[in-house]
């Protein structure tokens, strides 16, 4: 993951920096990061191999750290991986109190790519607009495609482009959310890059993780990244509207999901026929108040 092999380490770039004279990044918010050239010799790769089953397969997370990387011990593992969070998580409270003496409801929308997150936010932003006051971090790697989509509604949004980096962390956070007016009340909703690994660690300073999961993906994805399902306290499952043409089992999705989380709230929706929706918004209202 992410807190130990170092992938976030990429070419950040915030909407706005290119204008802000201190950006490393105004000049090129799509510019490659430089990769320097390293000659690391006389390194003893510490003693690990990963665990077999009887079918021959290879399972890496049994270790201490839960994961692998070359090169590095799994005690060395855990110990950067317990730096990288336990900063994380200080400025995750910060941007927590910060939301919570304004009263905003923020919410971290997690999934794979493709899951129809972006399409399910612009409808929820229709229905919600002239409602409740709402604004948007939408986070990718690369281009501001998702926060013009975001904006044609009417509601404010941010681009955070991570480059090399597969998730939004709370420094990221810190950054974009002063730039966005949202008053007191209202809903903050951070699109998370398209990832169901690496931003179940990252605590942001949200209320909720909502995790989409579109009917096209197969039941089994809670069993198959079971951190993020264990984080989430909602799940959407989206695009119903496509059960008739897929073989997919409901029913398993959600016997799936709940086995990995007992607690978890689950909405059959869909942005294309309105299905759930009035579900959603029900919860959405909730938390509001709650």
């Amino acid at each position: 993951m992410c807190t130990t092999c170092g992938c976030a380490e990429g070419n950040l770039y915030i909407e706005g920096d290119e204008h802000n004279p201190h950006s490393a990044f105004r000049s090129a918010p799509f510019a490659p990061a430089a990769r320097p050239t390293l000659k690391i010799t006389g390194i003893k790769t510490p003693d690990f191999a990963p665990s077999q089953t009887t079918e021959g397969d290879l399972h890496y997370g049994h270790g201490e750290a839960g994961t692998h990387a070359p090169g590095m011990s799994q005690r060395r593992m855990l110990e950067v991986e317990i730096d990288v969070l336990d900063k994380n998580n200080r400025l995750a409270e910060r941007n927590r109190a910060r939301f919570a003496a304004h009263q905003q409801l923020v919410l971290n929308l997690v999934s794979s790519p493709g899951s129809g997150k972006t399409t399910l936010l612009t409808e929820t932003l229709m229905k919600l607009k002239d409602r409740v006051p709402c604004a948007v971090i939408e986070g990718d790697q690369q281009t501001v495609n998702d926060a013009a989509r975001i904006r044609a509604t009417g509601t404010p949004a941010i681009q955070v482009n991570t480059g090399k980096g597969c998730h939004l962390d709370a420094q990221m956070i810190a950054d974009a959310a002063p730039r966005l007016p949202l008053d007191d009340r209202g809903i903050l909703f951070i699109e998370n890059v398209g990832n169901l690994v690496c931003p179940a660690s990252f605590d942001l300073g949200e209320k909720h993780k909502v995790a989409v999961l579109s009917v096209t993906e197969g039941e089994d994805k809670p069993l198959k990244y079971p951190h993020m399902f264990a984080a989430a306290s909602l799940m959407l499952l989206n695009k119903v509207d496509l059960l008739p043409y897929l073989n997919f089992d409901v029913e398993k999705c959600i016997a799936s999901a709940r086995e990995v989380n007992p607690e978890i709230e689950i909405i059959l929706i869909s942005a294309t026929s309105g299905e759930g929706m009035d579900q959603w918004l029900v919860w959405l209202e909730a938390q509001r108040c709650a």
